[in-house]
């Protein structure tokens, strides 16, 4: 998980795969951030090659956190990770973009 800042956006890069053994980092990092008052994020997906259900209630806890008083958006998917959050029902409530530049720039 590689957390930097783009202008003022929260940009949080994540690579491997997100399963039960370690979705609590991906939603301690979240979660830390938004604590720290960073409520536009950007979670770039591209190196991410599996998301369980686990990673799945990690991001969508985030975003109901930081609701209200900001967005957490995604980025670049991988075909597989798309799948799992279509499967879901959660391509409606996140906005998904092709590129990092195309979802730091929705702000």
């Amino acid at each position: 998980i590689n957390i930097s800042n783009q202008k003022n956006v929260t940009l949080v890069e994540v690579s491997g795969r997100i399963d039960s053994s370690n979705a609590n980092q991906l939603g301690e990092a979240l979660s830390s951030q938004i604590d720290d008052g960073n409520k536009q994020m950007v979670l770039d997906l591209a190196q991410v090659d599996y998301m369980s259900s686990a990673g799945l209630r990690e991001i969508v806890s985030a975003l109901k956190k930081v609701r209200g008083a900001g967005d957490l958006r995604l980025s670049q998917p991988s075909v597989r990770v798309r799948e799992v959050l279509e499967m879901a029902g959660l391509e409606t409530i996140f906005q998904i973009f092709e590129s990092q530049d195309k979802a730091l720039g929705s702000y």
